[in-house]
């Protein structure tokens, strides 16, 4: 008698493989809901798509598909579309966050009152206020949200935006500056040597 490997000994639950096969047909429903995003939501019929009674099985809500979005990041917008998440962030920025946490600028920490002017400022605080509205609701975060803004997002903002390399640092009172940070010329080492 050869040796057998030592196989443990244990029997599979009948219902284990009805299961298996549950979980197969929602893998395949979300895969497919996944391939259609990517496409844009141009729905090809193929064959590896999973049809509207699978997606409903594996939780998938067809009719909410094109309703919910990522928030946009500000800089990515176009004009119509940039102009109304500008006058949006603009209300944050000015009725919370100088109000709240913005102390007189100094020399250590600059504020231009033209921030919007500055595209880097811009993008920061964007990026920051998209962090406050989903942290600030406990629905969605809990209760320690505000905790994690404020040490993820609020305080490394302000340190680069006010700091003396930051996006204001040729700005002072009553001055205002945006293309302080652009160099005037090309170095010598980008620019081709003509003989």
């Amino acid at each position: 008698m050869a040796d057998e490997p030592n196989v443990p000994g244990f029997e599979v639950p009948v219902g284990l493989f009805e299961d298996m096969e549950d979980v197969k047909a929602q893998l395949a429903a979300l895969t497919a809901l996944v391939n259609t995003l990517r496409e844009g939501g141009a729905g090809g019929g193929g064959p590896d798509e999973a049809s509207a009674d699978d997606e409903a099985e594996a939780g998938g809500e067809g009719d909410q598909e094109g309703e919910w979005q990522f928030p946009p990041f500000i800089l990515l917008l176009g004009s119509p579309q940039y102009d109304d998440e500008l006058r949006a962030l603009v209300e944050w920025v000015e009725g919370v966050l100088v109000p709240g946490y913005l102390a007189e600028p100094s020399a250590d920490a600059r504020w231009c009152h033209l921030w919007f002017e500055h595209p880097v400022a811009v993008a920061r605080l964007h990026a920051c206020w998209l962090a406050w509205q989903e942290l600030t609701d406990p629905a969605t975060c809990g209760y320690t949200g505000p905790s994690v803004w404020h040490r993820d997002h609020l305080d490394p903002c302000l340190l680069q935006l006010r700091g003396s390399s930051g996006p204001f640092a040729g700005c002072t009172k009553g001055e205002h500056q945006i293309g302080h940070r652009m160099p005037g010329t090309v170095p010598s080492a980008w620019r081709q040597i003509e003989d």
